[in-house]
């Protein structure tokens, strides 16, 4: 399965999403974003699913930052700038952390794994 993760940042701080708990990973913290259909390129996808979750538009693409893999799961780490105004569409929480905080939260094991090696 091809996902795609949006880094969000303001200043030194990234925004994190966390899962409902109905899902698989639920309760855990993640970049938001999601998976990428079939025929759709990441780009597209990213600005899908950030208009589905947070109710954002993506204003620039500003770099593809990391893939990781496990198992049947691809993760491609995307930083993007938005605007409008974050609401809570799919999420039950959101918040702004720097990385030290963010590694500090239950997070999802692919995420921690981008926070330790790539930020």
């Amino acid at each position: 399965m091809n996902v795609v993760a949006a880094v969000i940042r303001k200043q030194d701080k990234l925004l994190l999403a966390l899962r409902p708990s109905h899902k698989h990973h639920g309760n855990l913290w993640e970049f938001p974003g999601g998976k990428v259909a079939s025929g759709e390129t990441n780009s597209a996808a990213i600005c899908r699913e950030i208009k589905e979750e947070l109710g954002l538009s993506v204003d620039s693409i500003e770099a593809e930052l990391a893939k990781l893999v496990e198992s049947e799961l691809s993760i491609t780490f995307i930083e993007i700038k938005v605007s409008g105004e974050v609401r809570l569409l799919e999420h039950q929480e959101l918040a702004w952390c720097n990385r030290e905080e963010a590694l500090n939260l239950a997070l999802c094991p692919l995420d921690r794994r981008f926070i330790l090696e790539v930020l």
